[in-house]
């Protein structure tokens, strides 16, 4: 497949602060691609570069092939066919749903009869056309999020940037935009970099997932291989909300440390000191000697609707499990791992 956006060791730095460093990224034609991380950890940064609203200390960034920004000289971004969805929606209050998305085409100067073409299919997958009379003011939040992606679709972009689309919307309408959304950006065949902070939402949208942190990339793969193989520590609790436990591995076993008589069996073929990856999902209530059995106490609970989540206290920590059932706050609790789920990362 060919090769949408590259991005070769780019650095920036705003203020006092590093925050990309010497960062490379590659996106295929048709992927949609996650940057995921905390505030700061560089990801909006990253995107502003590609658009070409800042321009980086070094490096290079390739659209579609073209160099569009290299050795201090850059692409403006009008000519970068670029769309962005923005988290305010950037809609231009004064102008209707139709004259909304019919400025970007009027300002390239399309033809009449190519304009309307693209404003009719663009209200037509949006579903906007019974609203295209209608100002910002008339609609809701999600119309006019609706509205933004339907400017960006009408454009025709080589490329397609997300910046935080949904954090302005509430839960319920958040989760039904976002399928939307997806739906849409797929049908169409847009190559995506979508930017949130949400770790459901990037598990929910993405093609692949680049876990950021202090302005480089910690993981970039499958939504499925980050939860089942986190890179190190630091994916670990940010991508999945785990548990991690220390402990000293050896020869596919591993023992505890602060746990008395924890000896675990695991697949990992990782030696010496190592951090157990605890996903609440993977504990299972146990009694008598079943196989990686550990015991710890509750110390609190919260009814997850199919099971209760809970924060047990083992040895010196605290982790957190999904049980099928309602404990008592203090009470004794077994549970066991099976070995495959005793990921272990290194320390």
């Amino acid at each position: 497949m060919s090769v949408a956006l590259s991005c070769g060791g780019l650095s920036k730095q705003l203020g006092n602060r590093r925050v990309l460093r010497d960062l490379d990224l590659e996106i295929v034609a048709g992927e949609v691609l996650t940057l995921l991380g905390a505030s700061g950890s560089g990801k909006t940064t990253l995107l502003r570069l590609v658009a070409g609203l800042l321009d980086p200390d070094s490096g290079s960034i390739r659209i579609g092939g073209e160099v569009v920004w290299q050795d201090g000289t850059g692409v403006p971004p009008e000519r970068r066919r670029i769309a962005m969805v923005f988290q305010d929606y950037a809609l231009w209050p004064h102008m209707s749903v139709e004259g909304n998305i019919n400025f970007g085409l009027k300002s390239q100067r399309l033809a009449t009869a190519e304009i309307r073409s693209r404003l009719v299919h663009a209200l037509e997958v949006t579903q906007l056309g019974p609203y295209a009379d209608r100002y910002p003011n008339e609609l809701s939040g999600g119309q006019q999020q609706r509205v933004a992606i339907a400017r960006c679709l009408a454009a025709r972009p080589r490329l397609m940037l997300f910046d935080e689309p949904l954090s302005n919307l509430d839960a319920a309408l958040r989760e039904d935009l976002r399928s939307e959304m997806m739906q849409l950006v797929r049908a169409e065949g847009i190559t995506a970099v979508y930017v949130t902070h949400d770790q459901a939402e990037a598990m929910a949208v993405s093609d692949r997932i680049g876990v950021m942190r202090e302005g480089t990339i910690a993981q970039l793969d499958s939504p499925q291989a980050i939860y089942r193989a986190p890179a190190d520590a630091f994916v670990a609790t940010f991508i999945g909300g785990f548990s991690l436990l220390p402990g000293q591995a050896m020869s596919g076993e591993l023992s505890l440390e602060g746990v008395e008589g924890a000896l675990l069996r695991t697949t990992s073929r990782l030696q010496g000191s190592v951090s157990l990856v605890i996903r609440p999902e993977d504990a299972r209530p146990a009694a008598g000697f079943a196989l990686n059995m550990l015991k710890g106490q509750v110390v609190s609970r919260a009814f997850q609707g199919r099971c209760w989540r809970l924060l047990v206290a083992i040895g010196r920590a605290k982790i957190r499990l999904d049980w099928p059932d309602r404990p008592e706050i203090g009470s004794e609790l077994l549970f066991s791992l099976a070995p495959e789920n005793c990921i272990l990362v290194a320390r």
